[in-house]
């Protein structure tokens, strides 16, 4: 039975020259053959997590016209919350059956990259929000960093090569409802259809109900156990297009639940580079040759978020 490597970061940071070799390798190897890999440890606190989903349902529990009030429409919903079916998957005709509220990194208005990211919105209604998704962010962004390290090291890249490129990145937390199904067209729509995320890689701290699946590189559907204190990771499109898809990126979705009255939340961490980092194939993925022409990591996104309907 295929089953998703499970990995301990800390057997990286803190153990053996032999252990931080094979973490590096069995990382390459996981995201290589299943595009997906599960952290047993990690430095992301159960707490923060939990402390964030409690905020986090609260929030989506407010009437839709005071969550409205946070939906920026000129920004490609990359702050703040999202409506209820208004992003769909890459070449869908349907969208995805939940809401959302994107977390980013906190700029001064005068640094460069500003203009690209804006500011950050945050909720009146609830309390200590800010406090506790900036909180997680940092954490999340600190286990990314050090996986992103991790990943250079079996790509032959110099240390600093993806530190240099995440340096103020444009990594996004995003909170995800996804309602209860009852009296929405679930025959047409599923939580989140199948696709490829647009990023480096993905990191998932565990989702309040199952329902994720990814595309085996064999071709079948295999359901990724979301359980506490794990963090799942899988290889986005940026990712692939670097390594000339040698690590391709992971196909998965969200399937409905049997039971129509549960709803779910997840909270994926999406780690972009900054925006004028260039997506060019790595020396040591070319082969043959590049199958993709250099792009900027700005550039690529903004493409995708009007594939996907978000602009």
């Amino acid at each position: 039975m295929r089953k998703v490597p499970e990995l301990n970061l800390l057997a990286y940071t803190a153990g053996t020259p032999n252990d931080k070799i094979r973490f590096v390798d069995d990382l390459f190897r996981g995201l290589k053959d299943y595009g997906f890999i599960i952290l047993s440890e990690h430095f992301v606190a159960q707490k923060k997590v939990d402390d964030a989903y409690t905020l986090l349902q609260e929030f989506f529990n407010l009437p839709s016209e005071t969550k409205c009030k946070y939906h920026n429409k000129s920004g490609g919903g990359q702050r703040g919350y999202t409506p209820f079916g208004r992003e769909k998957a890459l070449g869908k005709t349907h969208p995805d059956l939940k809401e959302f509220w994107h977390v980013g990194r906190e700029m001064p208005v005068e640094h460069p990259f500003y203009p690209y990211y804006g500011a950050n919105y945050w909720p009146d209604e609830i309390a200590d929000f800010r406090p506790v998704f900036t909180e997680l962010y940092q954490s999340m962004e600190q286990t990314s960093l050090v996986l992103m390290q991790a990943l250079g090291r079996a790509l032959d890249l110099p240390p600093a090569y993806f530190n240099e490129m995440l340096n103020h990145g444009n990594s996004i937390l995003r909170c995800i409802h996804y309602p209860p199904t009852e009296r929405q067209d679930t025959r047409h729509a599923l939580r989140a259809a199948a696709h490829e995320d647009i990023n480096l890689i993905t990191l998932l701290v565990g989702a309040t109900d199952a329902g994720l699946e990814l595309l085996d590189r064999n071709g079948e559907w295999l359901a990724v156990p979301s359980t506490e204190r794990q963090i799942v990771v899988d290889s986005g499109d940026m990712l692939s297009r670097l390594c000339n898809d040698l690590i391709p990126a992971t196909t998965h979705r969200v399937v409905n639940p049997e039971d129509a009255t549960s709803a779910r939340f997840s909270m994926p961490y999406f780690v972009h580079p900054h925006p004028q980092a260039e997506l060019t194939c790595l020396p040591s993925c070319v082969g043959t040759g590049a199958k993709y022409p250099p792009i900027s990591s700005h550039e690529f996104l903004q493409q995708r978020l009007k594939d996907i309907g978000l602009t």
